[in-house]
């Protein structure tokens, strides 16, 4: 289930981010309504939002208008190039791994845990112990320095030799079925009949639901991958409801969203 910030979030990335413009409230929760979020359920959030830095708030006579933060001009952007850039499939991959090496006092299990949360979230996994692989070049450096750990890592560039397995060393770093999982989810809500009827509202899920199901994906090398590896179709999927969707989409959105510089 697509959380209503996600969608929100998916909304002004969609027809506000890098117009230096600002959205009328009353509009974006006519769009709310397209999406079956109560009129409460959609002031709650924006309220949230404008609180947790991720939308500006400000009056314009009577009305309130919500525009970007460089928060989440910046959350955005980084989706942006996940979704349309970088891809799912990595089927361009160099041979290259950076690899971090690490070692930390016993007792630091709050540090412990914040890297390896990091790790995760920029595509690494670990091969053994205190070592954990990503495919390519990485910023793990970056990880380490605002972590204040630079003392207790090392990282490296390498390619496997041949006498490393690099199938079974995917198969050992990552959880393969979780990540398939996320893509064949996907799948089976959107390879078929459209789940939503509304443009704008389908649209709008499309995307949210393809950023959850990729935003944690490594990228892995497809070569070393199940032959019917499913991020391939859905990628293909995606890209294709995304062209459909977003002439209809914008026709309604034109319609809905009042904004103001």
């Amino acid at each position: 289930m697509v959380q209503p910030q996600t969608l929100l979030l998916m909304l002004f990335g969609d027809f506000v981010l890098d117009r230096n413009v600002s959205v009328f409230s009353g509009s974006v929760i006519d769009v709310c309504g397209q999406l079956g979020l109560s009129e409460h359920a959609a002031r709650s959030t924006l309220t949230r939002m404008a609180g947790r830095d991720l939308l500006t708030r400000r009056r314009a006579g009577r009305r309130v208008y919500f525009g970007l933060t460089e928060r989440s001009t910046a959350i955005l952007r980084d989706g942006r190039t996940r979704i349309w850039e970088t891809g799912a499939v990595n089927d361009r991959w160099d041979g290259t791994w950076t690899l971090l090496s690490f070692s930390l006092p016993e007792s630091w299990q709050r540090q412990r845990h914040d890297l390896r949360s990091q790790l995760a979230w920029a595509g690494f996994g670990p091969i053994q112990g205190g070592l954990w692989i990503a495919p390519g070049e990485v910023g793990a450096q970056q990880i380490v320095r605002d972590l204040g750990l630079e003392a207790h890592a090392r990282v490296f560039h390498a390619r496997a030799d041949a006498l490393t397995d690099v199938g079974v060393m995917v198969r050992d770093a990552y959880d393969l079925e979780a990540l398939a999982l996320r893509y064949a989810e996907f799948l089976a809500r959107w390879d078929g009949p459209p789940p939503l009827d509304d443009p704008l509202a389908a649209r709008l899920s499309l995307i949210a639901e393809w950023l959850h199901a990729i935003r944690r994906d490594p990228r892995l090398p497809v070569e070393h991958l199940p032959a019917d590896w499913p991020a391939v179709r859905a990628q293909k999927v995606f890209r294709e409801l995304e062209k459909a969707s977003l002439a209809p989409a914008r026709t309604i959105a034109d319609g809905l969203l009042e904004v103001i510089p």
